[in-house]
């Protein structure tokens, strides 16, 4: 049962009421119900996922950022979310796995997840080498400064989920 109270477009303060109307319409998940206790949050959320959204890093790969990041801070609600999406970004349910193994069978996926979980372990301190393995399979400083981001941006819905106790409203995955 989640601790905050789950607010929809009737209960939730007008400007929340505004986003689940809007940019958000059709996708009240119990993530975004929960957020709605707090406007600024759920607005905070909506603009910096889209505005990452803009960014140079593909949908499949953001979503291979959230998996590698909710299986690193066991977010089981986040990783049944973004397998759900991962598939929808075009990823298949064995490369939703290996994110969260923490790796990919394309180099190039595997450098990204490889970086995204150095910047978990490592709290951001990440060595030149890291940076350079992850650049060497053709991401850019903008591609790093886009991980962070992601990375971020998914720490905020994990921890949020692990205080509120999000209940899970995508389909269950298994325990890897």
């Amino acid at each position: 049962m989640p601790r905050f109270a789950a607010l929809d477009v009737n209960s939730a303060p007008q400007a929340s009421k505004t986003i689940l109307e809007g940019p958000l319409k059709g996708k009240h998940f119990n993530l975004f119900k929960g957020l709605a206790n707090s406007p600024a949050a759920l607005e905070s959320y909506v603009a910096f996922s889209g505005a990452l959204a803009k960014g140079g890093l593909s949908g499949a790969e953001r979503e291979l950022i959230a998996l590698a990041v909710a299986e690193a801070n066991n977010c089981g609600y986040c990783a049944a979310a973004h397998t759900a999406i991962g598939k929808g970004a075009g990823l298949s349910e064995a490369q939703t796995i290996e994110a969260r193994r923490g790796g990919a069978s394309e180099a190039k996926h595997a450098a990204l997840i490889k970086f995204t979980l150095a910047l978990h372990e490592k709290r951001g301190f990440v060595s030149d080498s890291d940076l350079a393995a992850f650049k060497q399979v053709g991401y850019t400083d903008g591609h790093a400064t886009e991980v962070i981001g992601n990375y971020a941006l998914n720490v905020f819905t994990n921890y949020f989920n692990h205080a509120n106790e999000t209940v899970l409203d995508f389909p269950a995955i298994s325990k890897i």
